[in-house]
């Protein structure tokens, strides 16, 4: 049986070739600080910022940024780059709950659920890069997932392979709606899983989560991350799972909230 997990494959082997090909029990194994943003942020040397300007905006900004140690200061890497997020913008991360302090989200703050047009604002890893080609480009260390016709993303929440990538050849399918990746065509050309709603998968929580390549500047997704293919490449060759990378989406006002809090840089002046 042939299934691909959205966690970060990374800190489960490290062979490329055998994470595309490693049954759910291996791929599935507990992944540490899944839904904690200060332990998966502690250990990060590789992150990236998104930001918008608020929940329901669909334009935004990206910019990298990387560090040698542990608690060290961020730099940035590069320039900021527009993207675009869900076409109905974001909403909290189903799993973030009280830390300590004041609630992380506000009562009235939106929340993400399954098909609701809006990306997870909040801390991420990555899983598999993906791509309609045989292997990766040379260089790119994300583990990868080539696309095939019978390469789909499940996103019923009945199934038992929810929020998966699976091989329809290869399992039985007990799904009524998946994503069949390869037809998207262009989007797809490229992308990355980002490990939302894994370890564990809570139903109705959302799915198939990536970060690909846009249909234009003002267009949103059904709840990924979204550039040009030009700004997307460098960003999927830099990515390194050894450094433990990181993902931070919010609207700006919610950065700016809880940035000291988990030592996080300072946006640069628009």
């Amino acid at each position: 049986m042939k299934i691909f997990s959205l966690l970060t494959l990374s800190s489960c082997l490290a062979s490329r070739a055998v994470l595309a090909l490693a049954p759910a029990s291996v791929l599935a194994q507990p992944v540490a600080a899944q839904s904690n943003p200060q332990q998966r942020l502690a250990s990060a040397l590789q992150l990236i910022v998104v930001t918008t300007a608020n929940w329901d905006a669909v334009e935004g900004t990206l910019q990298r940024y990387e560090r040698r140690e542990r608690g060290g200061p961020w730099n940035p890497v590069g320039g900021p780059v527009v993207i675009v997020v869900g076409e109905k913008g974001m909403g909290w991360d189903n799993r973030l709950v009280r830390t300590g302090g004041p609630a992380m989200r506000g009562p009235l703050d939106p929340v993400k659920k399954e098909g609701d047009g809006k990306s997870p604002a909040g801390v991420f890893g990555f899983g598999t890069a993906f791509g309609d080609a045989a292997q990766a480009p040379s260089g790119w260390n994300l583990p990868y997932i080539p696309l095939t016709p019978t390469v789909e993303c499940v996103d019923d929440i009945h199934s038992r392979s929810y929020n998966r990538i699976v091989d329809r050849d290869t399992i039985r399918p007990d799904w009524d709606s998946s994503e069949h990746m390869l037809s998207v065509g262009q989007a797809y050309r490229w992308g990355a899983v980002i490990d939302y709603n894994s370890n564990p998968t809570l139903p109705s929580a959302g799915s198939c989560v990536f970060m690909h390549i846009w249909s234009g500047p003002r267009k949103g997704t059904a709840g990924c991350t979204a550039m040009p293919q030009t700004e997307l490449e460098p960003i999927l060759a830099w990515l390194d799972p050894s450094r433990s990378p990181a993902l931070v989406e919010l609207p700006t006002v919610e950065y700016e909230r809880l940035r000291k809090g988990w030592h996080l840089p300072a946006l640069a002046k628009p």
